[in-house]
């Protein structure tokens, strides 16, 4: 028997749609259930935020993606996507860091990105994408300094998009590592409420699903 309740996990979930193919009727009944099953928010593609809004009115956070899913896009395209999403009702930004200057231990340059889109949420939740099955040990503990660094609420794991998602390795080794305020969220490949149980307790504070309210409308 879980030790967390089911309703308390869906507390944690940004229930997520950000498929290609995503539809406005879809968005609608994600909004629709992340009302009714107190979801943190709901994680939907840009196009939909303003719909979105208009729909739940103050009943729900609406959260959406920057730079998604490979985080290559000019530092400029990030903050102008950032900056149209707010105006259209965003109330959480999840970023994705560019992979590739990590790769090059260009860690200022990814520091000052991050900072930049922080600048252009004008105080909305920032979560920031590091991608980590791309990522070694190392440059996934320096992320965390970075991301702490450049003052964002969150550092997660996964786009979802990628060759994989969140590891309870991965979480522990980030609780581990994150500096003092930082929050942690596990996204990506998450089916169970034991999956879920076992992020929460390793210290994610949101995770990134569409699984557990399907399970939830199931019991």
């Amino acid at each position: 028997m879980s030790e967390i309740s089911l309703q308390e996990i869906l507390g944690y979930c940004d229930h997520t749609l950000l498929k290609q193919e995503s539809t406005w009727e879809q968005i609608k009944d994600i909004c629709n259930d992340g009302i009714k099953y107190g979801t943190a928010s709901v994680c939907i593609p840009p196009a939909f935020v303003r719909q979105a809004r208009e729909l739940v009115g103050n009943d729900l956070a609406i959260c959406t993606v920057i730079g998604f899913p490979n985080g290559y896009n000019t530092t400029a395209v990030k903050v102008f996507e950032t900056t149209d999403a707010v105006a259209n009702g965003a109330d959480e930004i999840d970023m994705v860091i560019n992979i590739g200057w990590v790769k090059e231990g260009r860690y200022r340059d990814v520091q000052r990105e991050i900072e930049a889109v922080r600048e252009a949420c004008r105080g909305r939740i920032l979560k920031v994408i590091v991608e980590t099955c791309l990522l070694t040990k190392e440059e996934k503990i320096e992320l965390c300094r970075v991301v702490t660094d450049a003052g964002a609420d969150f550092i997660k794991t996964s786009t979802g998009f990628s060759t994989g998602g969140a590891t309870r390795e991965d979480v522990a080794l980030f609780a581990e590592h994150v500096g003092s305020g930082l929050q942690i969220k596990a996204s990506g490949g998450i089916a169970s409420l034991k999956d879920a149980e076992d992020f929460i307790k390793l210290g994610a504070t949101r995770l990134g699903t569409s699984r557990l309210v399907k399970i939830a409308k199931e019991q």
